[in-house]
Formats: structure tokens, C-alpha cells, sequence
């Protein structure tokens, strides 16, 4: 009998694949990551479902679109009765082991896994639940993210801060669970999932990875800075929220802020390093399929907007990597694939003898398994993500297919976009002739699904 692959889970916060090599950038030095893309599998369209931390996350480990996980904020509980692929991979025989970030909301910690070596980064209570009244009598409106662009002007060289404290505590402990694995009696595969929380904001890096970059080759947002009334609706209101006005910021800032970006990254890419080369010395290397992922992009200074919450790519898209030498050959993947097929590849990896019959609950993702063995693959070009949180009046909704982006968000006009001619996403087709089937078909599956 083929003895089960282990699984290697390297997550990053808010790491947009724009600013990787492996994904075109020419700025970034990340020669682990690299080597990891080089020797894997490169999926190049791959989308959250959920442009925010706990909802993305949620959406993430259980295979489920966001509203059919109950995660609508950064404030919704991720209930204990929904399966996750970690409790699939307990049922096909392996360990499961979490270090690091999750934000799970709620009692439950653990969702699957049977061992947490960190605690999370935030609090699991419900703190952040949106306030959505317009005033609230005595105190001021609680707004998770209200004014949060104020916090980008300190931007720079901080040679310790509470998430370096935190990500090198993640790093530490799952090197050492590495090496417990190895000299462990305990004969079942494993499944380790390490999260870091670079290169989330604030953009706070050390000099050492601050100085591996010259202020000079630093660049800039593809798309500068628009006026507010040239923003799309949400967008509008998503200015007004983080308070972009408020900030006023300038080139110097703007560049700051990438600059010390850049040099998360490059930690980031220190830990992946470090994390594939305990696995090398460990013995685990040749029959452990690596997955790098983050659970949302990052703006940036794109159109003058930061952080996530929303649908275009510079804060949609994600790396996705599999890289299993002996297992999967290197390749380049251009399919649309999202965060909720996760779950499916993982369990089909994992039981080929059961395959996706072993899943017995609902899940809304596809397995990515056939791509990664070179084949087609049988369902639609088709990725669905979603918005319910604050800077909305409303549930907005993202289909991708194919190469047309489509958003529709009752009380905005509709956005529709062809990125084959406008990777950018700057020129709005909803309501032309020519774009009228593509989008009357879109708009009918948000109509009968939302």
C-alpha cells in the first residue's frame, strides 16, 4: 500500500501575488518561494471568496461559500458543526496540527485540528461584530476598520512589533513539531498548517529586511491615485470608511509603505525557507505536498485604496502553489480556481482509494487534483466570491468566468469586465450591447442563488 502523502500548509495574511516573482513581479526577492514555484504547481487565477480575513478563512477550511458558512464580517462565528478538511483528514487517518494565525471566531479553536501549538494573533470574542446603526447613544460608532489608512503614515523600520513577536513564535514551533514528528512512534501521516500574519498591515519590518531593498527600485501603483468621484459606488464608500481623505497621502508615504511591504514579504519568504529546510533534514521532503496560500490580496495605493474588501484583483487574487516533487510535475495553471477548492483537492489527495466520496457534507468547491496531474478539468471556469460587511448597504456578489469579471450589489450599478483586454479593470461594460448576453446570464445566477 502507497504510503499517504503528509501536507505542508504555509499561509500568509494579506499577500497579494502581484508583489511575487512567481507571479511576474521584478521588485521582490523571494528565492524560496521561488524554488517552491519552480518545482510546483503555479495556479495564476486563483481567487478568494471572501475578500476579508475571517470570512476568507472560514470559506477556506470548510469548502463553503462564505454565506453558506454563516461568516458575513470579521465578527461572525465560525460554528463548531461545520466540517472543515482538517476533521476529513482525522477521519482518513492523519494528524492534524495548527500553528499560528486562524481567526477563528467562537469557542471552537480548533475545527479539526487536534493540536494548536499558538494561540491566535486576535481574539476569538465577538468585538469586531459590525455595529450597523448610524449612531450609538454615549459612544462612537464601532467600525472595525473606520480610519484604518492613518496607520500606513507610520509605515518604516521597527525592529520589533507584536506580529514579528507572534510569526517568529509560529515559525519556532512548527520547526520544532517538524522535528517532534520525526521522532514521534505516532506513524500517521500529518497534516501541518503553519499561518504567519506577514505581511498584514501595519507595514512595520526590521532594517535587516528594510535594507534589502533600495529605496529606488521600489515600485509604485500600476494605477495612481483616483478622485473619490471617479470610484465605482463601493469603492466610494470603502474611501470613506478607511479614511483615504483623512491620510492624504503622499508619494514619500506611498512608497514607504510598499518598501516595508516588500520586506515582509522577504521575511515571509525567511520562514518559508527555513520551514522547507527542517522538512528536508526531518526526512518528510519527498512525501509531503507543500501548499503556499494566502486568504486575500492587498491594494496597495491601487485607485488610492488599501488593504482588501473588494473585488477587483489586486485584493481578490491570491498565490496558489502545490509543489510535490515525484507527485505533481511543474507547471503553469490558468484556470480560475478559488480558496473553496481547498477541501476537495486535499481529500482526493489524500484518499485516492475513496476519492470525494469520503466528503458526506455540502461543499461548494471542485477538487483541483486533475490539474494538478496535467489533466482538463470537468466543470465550469468559474469562481464566486462575495461581500457583507461594513462599507456595504447591501450583500454584494463577484462571478469570474472565463476572462469577464462581473459585480452586482443592489442600490450600485452593475461592473463588468473583460480581462483579457483590460487586466486592469478600468473600463466598465455592464449595460453595452455587445456584453448584453454575457451579462443578463451573470446577473441570472445572482438573481436565483442570492
Amino acid at each position: 500500500m502507497t504510503k499517504k502523502p503528509n501536507f505542508l500548509f504555509i499561509q500568509a495574511d494579506q499577500l497579494a501575488p502581484r508583489f511575487l516573482p512567481a507571479y511576474g513581479n521584478k521588485v521582490a526577492k523571494t528565492p524560496h518561494m521561488d524554488g517552491l514555484a519552480d518545482q510546483g504547481v503555479v495556479f495564476e487565477n486563483a481567487y478568494c471568496n471572501y475578500p476579508l480575513c475571517a470570512p476568507s478563512r472560514f470559506s477556506m477550511m470548510s469548502g463553503l461559500l462564505a454565506s453558506h458558512a454563516g461568516a458575513y464580517d470579521n465578527g461572525a462565528e465560525f460554528p463548531a458543526s461545520l466540517p472543515t478538511f482538517a476533521h476529513y483528514l482525522r477521519l482518513l487517518g492523519y494528524q492534524t496540527c495548527l500553528s499560528g494565525k486562524m481567526h477563528f471566531i467562537g469557542p471552537d479553536q480548533l475545527h479539526g485540528f487536534e493540536e494548536r501549538l499558538t494561540t491566535d494573533i486576535y481574539p476569538s470574542d465577538f468585538n469586531w461584530t459590525a455595529n450597523w446603526e448610524s449612531a450609538v447613544s454615549g459612544s462612537e460608532r464601532l467600525l472595525a476598520a473606520a480610519g484604518e489608512v492613518n496607520g500606513i503614515l507610520n509605515s518604516g523600520i521597527y525592529e520589533n512589533t507584536v506580529q514579528l513577536d507572534y510569526d517568529n513564535e509560529v515559525a519556532f514551533r512548527a520547526n520544532r513539531k517538524i522535528h517532534d514528528l520525526a521522532r514521534s512512534d505516532d506513524e500517521r501521516p500529518f497534516c501541518l498548517f503553519v499561518s504567519f500574519t506577514h505581511p498584514h498591515d501595519p507595514y512595520a519590518i526590521p532594517a535587516h529586511y528594510w535594507n534589502r531593498y533600495r529605496e529606488e527600485d521600489i515600485d509604485m501603483p500600476r494605477l495612481p491615485a483616483m478622485a473619490r468621484e471617479d470610484l465605482d459606488a463601493h469603492l466610494q464608500r470603502l474611501y470613506d470608511h478607511i479614511g483615504v481623505a483623512e491620510a492624504n497621502m503622499n508619494e514619500a508615504d506611498i512608497r514607504t509603505a510598499r518598501h516595508a511591504y516588500y520586506g515582509a514579504i522577504s521575511y515571509i519568504d525567511d520562514q518559508v525557507g527555513t520551514l522547507l529546510e527542517t522538512l528536508r533534514v526531518a526526512g518528510f521532503a519527498d512525501n509531503t505536498v507543500v501548499i503556499l496560500l494566502s486568504d486575500h490580496g492587498e491594494a496597495l495605493g491601487e485607485r488610492g485604496l488599501w488593504f482588501k474588501r473588494s473585488f477587483f484583483d489586486c485584493a481578490l487574487q491570491v498565490p496558489f502553489i502545490v509543489s510535490a516533487p515525484g507527485k505533481f510535475a511543474p507547471a503553469r495553471r490558468s484556470e480560475n480556481i478559488s480558496l473553496v477548492d481547498l477541501l476537495p483537492t486535499v481529500v482526493d489527495i489524500a484518499g485516492p482509494e475513496t476519492g470525494l466520496d469520503a466528503i458526506t457534507t455540502e461543499y461548494d468547491g471542485h477538487s483541483l487534483l486533475p490539474l494538478l496531474e496535467g489533466k482538463p478539468l470537468d466543470r465550469p471556469d468559474q469562481v464566486i466570491a462575495e461581500m457583507s460587511g461594513e462599507g456595504l448597504q447591501a450583500p454584494s456578489i463577484m462571478i469570474l468566468e472565463g476572462s469577464h469579471k462581473y459585480i452586482q450589489c443592489a442600490g450600485d450599478p452593475a461592473l463588468l469586465f473583460d480581462r483579457t483586454v483590460d487586466p486592469l479593470e478600468m473600463e466598465n461594460l455592464a449595460g453595452r450591447t455587445e456584453y448584453a448576453e454575457v451579462q443578463s446570464r451573470l446577473s441570472a445566477i445572482v438573481e436565483q442563488n442570492w
